[in-house]
């Protein structure tokens, strides 16, 4: 469930603590069970009436760019999340939960000196946030370039047998190849099978009788091997065209596989790592900015 928090400003008559216990007694008459927490801000350097109001027309529009860069980078931590398939509770402001944060603030001196003026405090969140938006984009289009790479070899191998990678069907053991014989991988309509291995030996001469293998079927398609005499393969493509099999082209090596495979591993723990390393970056992200936005005085 998640929580809401109001931020309410309200004016100072006697002291400060009058108007906590005011509010405390007036709430628990109405809400009694609405826990209240007092939002300790130190004493900054307000400055004139006209910067008070030059900076009140800064602040909401910093208060919308924080807002929005806050959301992207939690749609962020969400997405790799879910792909990641992990619930965690990790979102914290400097180790600490949010709501614990909030709850319980104390002012960043370090980070936000009392003593500046409020403007410059101001710039100072906002140069901040927009550091983390440009980092952001930076890292999510590294991240989503190498899924870019990993989804269209995914495609390759996972698309119709006319038209995708054939390499992780064949094995060794389905091609001959010698200085008079070939074996040819022929993409054959699912519907048409019984024609192919009634008619495949008589496409051409010489072929070797009994020769075709079926590797691989899909929705379409199913693909089978043939070998035959290398002088002839001409002829048998031209001949399996014309019954309506596709003879694809394809050159079997083990050390291209190989090296397709290493490559294909890279990509994958690339994935996994720059996953991981963005995801540890929102999170800290995301407990630099949340403090900032949706925090208006009533």
């Amino acid at each position: 469930m998640t929580s809401r928090y109001w931020a309410v400003s309200l004016p100072v008559q006697n002291s400060a603590s009058s108007v906590w216990s005011s509010l405390q007694e007036q709430i628990s008459k109405h809400s009694f069970d609405t826990p209240l927490y007092r939002f300790n801000i130190p004493n900054l350097r307000v400055g004139t009436l006209d910067s008070l109001l030059s900076l009140s027309d800064d602040l909401v529009r910093s208060n919308s760019f924080i807002e929005g860069v806050s959301q992207k980078t939690r749609r962020q931590i969400d997405e790799l999340e879910r792909v990641s398939r992990v619930e965690s509770n990790a979102l914290t402001v400097d180790g600490v939960p949010v709501d614990s944060y909030l709850t319980r603030f104390v002012w960043d001196e370090a980070k936000y000196p009392t003593m500046s003026p409020l403007k410059e405090i101001v710039d100072s969140i906002h140069t901040q946030v927009a550091k983390i938006e440009d980092d952001l984009k930076v890292r999510v289009a590294e991240y989503n370039n190498v899924r870019s790479q990993l989804n269209a070899i995914n495609r390759k191998q996972s698309g119709s047998l006319a038209v995708r990678d054939l390499s992780n069907l064949v094995k060794p053991e389905d091609i001959i190849i010698s200085e008079n014989l070939i074996t040819l991988l022929a993409i054959v309509p699912k519907y048409s099978q019984k024609d192919w291995l009634a008619s495949y030996e008589t496409l051409t001469s010489y072929v070797v009788p009994r020769s075709s293998k079926k590797l691989h079927e899909d929705n379409e398609y199913a693909l089978y091997t043939v070998t035959l005499f290398r002088r002839v393969a001409d002829n048998f493509r031209t001949s399996s065209r014309e019954k309506g099999f596709q003879i694809r082209d394809f050159e079997y090596s083990s050390e291209a596989q190989e090296n397709r495979k290493q490559e294909i591993e890279r990509i994958v723990q690339d994935q996994e790592s720059l996953r991981s390393s963005l995801l540890q970056w929102c999170y800290t992200s995301y407990g630099e900015v949340i403090f900032f936005p949706t925090f208006r005085a009533m």
